[in-house]
């Protein structure tokens, strides 16, 4: 029995005993699926649910009476070994172990759609992150938000809802001209002027502008420059794109904030938000009034001299996303980025959006590498390319993504190169090879899944390892709901400690000369369903499930 066909029949439960007149209550109030999750103590048995303390205020009566009427259904249920009452009406359920067992059979059906569900179908959502400038490669301080917020996406996409991964180039301002500026500066053998951007990624960029326009050191300086500008921000691009493929993060949208600006953008939202009633002009300049939305003080969006300002890209850039339908809109932020919250969340407010509602800001603190050396590429920084080559993909991500957001973070490589149990992603990475060894083992002694007895799976690991699994759809659907998908990452943990715990306890394929029954059929079925969960829950993560380690 799969948590969610418990969820369902529980539901189906309620509606029976609405029909009956058990329980006063009308057919909209009865949800279409019933929230179960596992106990925290599993000797109060399988499945729990607090639908009673939900729903008995709407029925006129006390949580604990509302549990006892639908408790006596619920024992009903084929599969339902027993149904307890705990606290102020809670619902302890317990299933037969073939009730149990026949999940894994479910699974193996379901394959990688096993996990997902539909409870966030109808958001339609663009999350912004990454965001680096075009000025320089990507380096450790974009690491954490471009594993996370591809793995928040995914576990978003896992639960129905349609998302847009949008990378905002900042193309637009006086860092692109320094940017052309150091350009040009090494491309005549000169030191980049002060407040340039050093490395030797600039000469490098230098030498790619030469060969795509050889008569580039001919031309006057105010002639080359927007030339380099152009094709020193194109390769400076080419090589972002690259790094974040190497990575595995893909973005849906690329959008150029330069594009805002050469298209009037920034004007139309001035107007805009100026029909609103929230803009004024006071000094020459013209003000957004965000402290009518919780911000501290007004905001600059044209200069008395008449150049609009950061804030006011970010007003026509939010107004963008609005107008392309997407009525959520997330923004991943690093550590330094704090004071954006209310700015952002104003400009909501003064499109006319709930705050609370169209807008999500999340911030991420800063990671570290103990050991980790500075580029001698960049020479100031630790580059994204770097660690991957140092670390590997896999396990950077899979170390980033087990960690909520919010919480600083410093990475141990020696932790991350070891072949052992302590390496968090080697043990889950581990049990989904070691689950497709036994798979092999077993077709090579002759097993397969011809047949399938869910009462067979009666071994204490077995109960244990189906929990588990059972547990996993809920953990998605709580992981995009709260934008931590580290919740996914522990809980492949906990699957993976309970397969290896099973592995040793109960053979798959035969030993020796013993004849292949059931039981071994049966626990092929439990092995690749333990193998689908791994392979999905990785998937989310943006990591690897290897056939071999």
């Amino acid at each position: 029995m799969t948590p969610e066909e418990l969820s369902l029949a529980i539901s189906a439960c309620l509606k029976d005993a609405v029909s009956a007149g058990d329980i006063a209550l009308s057919a909209a109030d009865i949800p279409d699926e019933v929230r179960v999750e596992r106990p925290k103590n599993r000797d109060h048995g399988d499945w729990a649910t607090n639908v009673a303390l939900q729903l008995a205020k709407k029925a006129g009566t006390n949580p604990r009476e509302f549990a006892s009427v639908l408790s006596a259904r619920l024992k009903t249920i084929a599969g339902v070994s027993a149904v307890d009452i705990a606290g102020p009406g809670f619902l302890n359920i317990t299933v037969d172990a073939a009730a149990a067992g026949t999940l894994a059979k479910a699974i193996v059906e379901a394959g990688a759609a096993y996990g997902t569900n539909t409870a966030l179908a109808g958001h339609v959502v663009n999350m912004e992150f990454v965001s680096a400038n075009p000025t320089g490669p990507l380096h450790i301080g974009h690491t954490r938000w471009a594993a996370l917020g591809d793995a928040i996406a995914r576990v978003l996409r896992a639960s129905g809802a349609e998302v847009t991964a949008e990378y905002y180039i900042n193309d637009a301002g006086s860092q692109m001209n320094v940017f052309a500026n150091s350009v040009y500066a090494r491309l005549h053998g000169q030191d980049v002027p002060q407040g340039g951007y050093p490395g030797q990624y600039i000469a490098d960029l230098g030498h790619e502008v030469l060969t795509e326009h050889p008569d580039i050191r001919e031309l006057t300086e105010v002639a080359a420059l927007p030339v380099i500008r152009g094709a020193a921000y194109k390769a400076q691009m080419h090589d972002i794109k690259q790094t974040l493929a190497e990575f595995g993060v893909d973005f849906d949208v690329y959008f150029s904030e330069q594009e805002l600006h050469d298209a009037g953008a920034i004007e139309d939202a001035v107007a805009r938000l100026r029909e609103q009633g929230h803009v004024f002009d006071d000094g020459g300049a013209v003000w957004l009034r965000t402290t009518d939305f919780g911000d501290d003080k007004d905001r600059v969006m044209v200069r008395a001299n008449g150049e609009p300002t950061y804030f006011a890209a970010d007003a026509a850039y939010y107004l963008s996303k609005k107008d392309r339908g997407y009525t959520e809109k997330i923004y991943l932020l690093g550590a330094d980025h704090h004071g954006y919250i209310n700015r952002l969340k104003a400009i909501a407010a003064a499109a006319g959006d709930d705050p609370e509602v169209n807008i999500e800001v999340l911030i991420g603190q800063l990671v570290s590498v103990n050991g980790a050396k500075l580029s001698k590429r960049a020479g100031n920084i630790i580059e994204l390319k770097d660690l991957i080559s140092w670390l590997g993909k896999d396990a950077v991500r899979y170390s980033l993504a087990r960690f909520p957001a919010d919480s600083p973070l410093t990475l141990d490589p020696d932790l991350l190169k070891k072949h052992s149990n302590e390496n968090p992603v080697f043990y889950v990475q581990y049990a989904h090879a070691r689950s497709r060894g036994a798979a092999r083992n077993a077709v090579a002694a002759g097993v397969d899944r011809s047949s399938f007895n869910a009462a067979l799976l009666e071994h204490p690991t077995e109960n244990e390892l189906l929990s588990h699994l059972g547990s996993y759809p809920s953990i998605v659907a709580k992981a995009a709901e709260l934008r931590e998908p580290h919740r996914v990452a522990r809980h492949l943990e906990v699957i993976a400690g309970a397969y290896h715990r099973w592995y040793d306890a109960c053979r798959v394929a035969p030993l020796g000369e013993e004849p292949i029954t059931d039981t071994n059929r049966t626990r092929l079925w439990l092995n690749d369903a333990t193998s689908q969960v791994l392979a999905n829950g990785l998937e989310l993560l943006g990591v690897s499930a290897p056939e071999r380690m």
